[in-house]
């Protein structure tokens, strides 16, 4: 029986079906979970499991301070609603008009445009770790505006598409601090923390800070033993808030019924933004919209520096479900939707139907897109079928009858199985055939030779060693070596190096199968992930 038809109580059997959905994701003595269920804007379910410190047996706690990572975003589009009704910016305004230093991009960006992730700026991780900075290494804010600055190309033409992209918070959080003359912790406690009462929940730029009650934030490492994790690079509105469950619960009431903003200003958030190409977009500004099992779902995740979070509301129940660790080695989106599957009566699970399973087992490989840009994989992850790309391998799910999409809350593109062996994707109403790349072409050809951008500032040097294809990545930022393993006759996949074990956490700090494809032409390579398009560097004399 649903928490709803029990009138806003949660039964016993349900509690426990919590309880262990939850110790799944977090053992008793390792770090843990922090986890919520509200219904009518009413706490009805809360549980803390696991430690906040290994080394001293803390328990984490509803008060324990964590990394919320980008669910930082929807404060700091809050802050920009709240400044634009003080008449101080407008989300029409051109950033270029506030931060000139920006590149003329030959499009108009506009704040909305930032905010609804459709600006086509690269996003700021991708691209450091393009330029070969490690993401452990200190590194400041300037330098992150630096290579935003340097981006002379934008993904996509503004509005025509959307993709994910922390450098447009970036620009966010920093127009706040220029527009208000505070920092941002100062702008936040103004307009949002102070007046909620929100105390544990603040910016923290880097991991080397101390807060009270801040929790160890843990990964893997490489013989699967917990390790603490932490971030060099100085982080903003973007992802780099710290709060709390106790205030994450605050924090969702707020949503529901505004004591900050107002009502309007939080139905702008959550509603679709633009419409791409007749479809409405699932990014509104700073919330994202997705469906489970035909539920509507409003709400944001994170994940950075050994933690993931979810939070979302049901507004059709009226349901917010919180999710916070203090570690990366579970599925946050996940976990939140299996507890909603519970509150409301369902089981679980069930995201793939035995017909969908059985098809997709039978194209397990690498597939490439017909205009020879795009790839990624598919194979058995958890006894299921997975999607891998750049950005790490996904379960995933059928919404439809034969069609299928990762799990996440923005997944690329719907794919479905042709009958002549291809797959078709389809994003925003437009679709793109992909084939699978026969293991006979996985041989890849001679790639040898130096590559370089003004634009983004590469320079690529590419030999063998050892019987291996390398790559040495420089820009006026970093150095990055990596190994490149042949997906298709002219294309690469760049991996970090095998010769240190820790050289995956040392450029990227989370498990990828790969950090972007290396498309090699007579006259050039061309860089993607899932998160960067074309990046080209011209092979030099």
């Amino acid at each position: 029986m649903s928490v709803s038809q029990r009138s806003g109580s949660l039964g016993s059997t349900e509690a426990a079906l919590l309880d262990a959905c939850i110790s799944e994701a977090a053992s008793p003595d390792g770090p843990g979970v922090a986890v919520a269920v509200l219904h009518k804007g009413r706490p009805v379910y809360q549980r803390a499991r696991g430690l906040a410190s290994l080394a001293h047996r803390l328990p984490l706690t509803d008060r324990s301070v964590v990394r919320i990572a980008s669910q930082s975003k929807q404060f700091t589009v809050l802050m920009i609603l709240m400044l634009e009704s003080e008449g101080k910016l407008s989300l029409e305004d051109d950033i270029r008009d506030h931060f000139p230093w920006l590149p003329d991009w030959g499009s108009r960006v506009t704040l909305g445009h930032l905010a609804s992730n459709t600006s086509g700026i690269r996003d700021i991780l991708d691209s450091m770790i393009m330029a070969g900075i490690p993401i452990t290494a200190p590194s400041s804010r300037s330098a992150a505006k630096a290579i935003v600055a340097r981006q002379q190309g934008l993904n996509f033409e503004p509005l025509t598409d959307l993709l994910y992209s922390n450098s447009n918070f970036l620009l966010l959080s920093e127009l706040i601090e220029k527009v208000t003359g505070k920092s941002f912790n100062e702008a936040l406690e103004h307009y949002i923390t102070g007046p909620l009462g929100m105390s544990d929940t603040q910016l923290m730029v880097r991991d080397d800070e101390i807060r009270p009650r801040l929790a160890d934030h843990h990964r893997r490492g490489p013989q699967g033993q917990w390790l603490k994790s932490a971030w060099g690079i100085a982080i903003g509105g973007e992802g780099g808030l710290v709060s709390t469950l106790a205030d994450m619960i605050i924090w969702q009431q707020n949503l529901r019924e505004p004591k900050v903003g107002t009502a309007e200003m939080i139905e702008r958030m959550g509603k679709p933004y633009v419409t791409i190409n007749g479809v409405a977009s699932p990014y509104g500004l700073g919330l994202v919209n997705t469906c489970h099992k035909g539920a509507p779902l409003v709400g944001h995740g994170g994940w950075i520096a050994g933690s993931r979070s979810e939070s979302f509301r049901n507004l059709s129940e009226d349901i917010s479900i919180i999710v916070l660790s203090n570690h990366d080695d579970f599925s946050s989106f996940g976990l939140a939707r299996d507890m909603l599957d519970i509150v409301l009566g369902r089981s679980p699970g069930g995201l793939l139907s035995p017909e969908g399973i059985a098809s997709l087992e039978t194209r397990y490989g690498f597939w490439r897109s017909d205009d020879g840009g795009r790839v990624f994989g598919l194979e058995e992850s958890g006894g299921l079928p997975a999607i891998v790309g750049s950005m790490g391998v996904s379960a995933l799910e059928e919404p439809e009858v034969g069609k299928f999409h990762a799990r996440g809350s923005l997944p690329a593109f719907v794919f479905w199985l042709e009958a002549d062996g291809s797959i078709r994707t389809e994003t925003f109403g437009r679709s793109r055939r992909y084939r699978r790349v026969e293991a006979s072409r996985q041989t890849g050809s001679d790639p040898s030779g130096t590559y370089s951008s003004t634009e983004s500032g590469l320079t690529a040097s590419i030999g063998n060693v050892d019987g291996r294809w390398s790559m040495r990545v420089t820009s006026p930022f970093g150095t990055a070596r990596l190994s490149l393993d042949a997906c298709d006759a002219d294309m690469y996949l760049a991996r970090p190096s095998e010769t240190d074990i820790h050289d995956q956490w040392h450029i990227a700090p989370w498990v990828l199968p790969w950090l972007y494809s290396v498309r090699i032409r007579s006259d050039a390579i061309v860089l993607n992930s899932d998160r960067g398009r074309d990046v080209v560097l011209t092979r030099l004399p």
